[in-house]
């Protein structure tokens, strides 16, 4: 059976398919695409290299441990209380600090300071941290991570933008060896 232009069915059906089937392609492809390019498009926006004050330094008694809070830097409107970063800030000597993520190293729980025995403690598999962050005992395979600051003015600032992980940039900061001998 042909049609009045001489297409015969299979033939419209063949050009149809072909059709339907690049239609679907490129609704695929774009999100590809756009994931792969991502970093070549994207404009970095001014939080990311945002330094934010967790306060006074008088909120910070010499040789003690507080929790304190700020604004993720690259907030989204829905966010809402969950753009509120808490982190711990040991004033060491009054002029040298130590600003600790509440995340544990080992799963990311929230730690806890207990000032009675000078320790941080994970609830969620026993991770334990010494007051200077670094590993005491259990899982974790390091010590708490630690923030960038600076003094200005009296306020304490970090650099919150570039949040602290195990990466390469803070691996080969503290000479943790990224190749690893292949499994025998």
């Amino acid at each position: 059976m042909t049609l009045s232009d001489g297409l015969s069915r299979r033939g419209m059906l063949m050009k149809l398919g072909i059709l339907l089937n690049g239609a679907v392609g490129v609704v695929l492809a774009v999100p590809i695409v756009r994931y792969i390019l991502s970093p070549v498009i994207r404009e970095r926006t001014s939080g990311y290299e945002s330094w934010l004050s967790l306060g006074p330094l008088g909120q910070f008694p010499t040789g003690q441990t507080r929790l304190a809070t700020y604004r993720n830097p690259v907030v989204n409107p829905a966010d809402g209380e969950t753009a509120n970063i808490p982190c711990w800030v040991r004033n060491v000597d009054g002029e040298k600090f130590q600003v600790f993520a509440i995340n544990c190293a080992h799963l990311g729980c929230p730690v806890r300071w207990f000032p009675q025995s000078g320790l941080f403690m994970c609830p969620c598999h026993g991770g334990v941290y010494y007051a200077d962050g670094s590993l005491a005992s259990g899982p974790p395979p390091r010590g708490l991570f630690t923030y960038h600051y600076k003094l200005e003015q009296g306020n304490l600032f970090i650099n919150a933008g570039e949040m602290p992980t195990t990466g390469a940039p803070t691996a080969s900061l503290t000479n943790i060896s990224l190749r690893r001998p292949p499994c025998a």
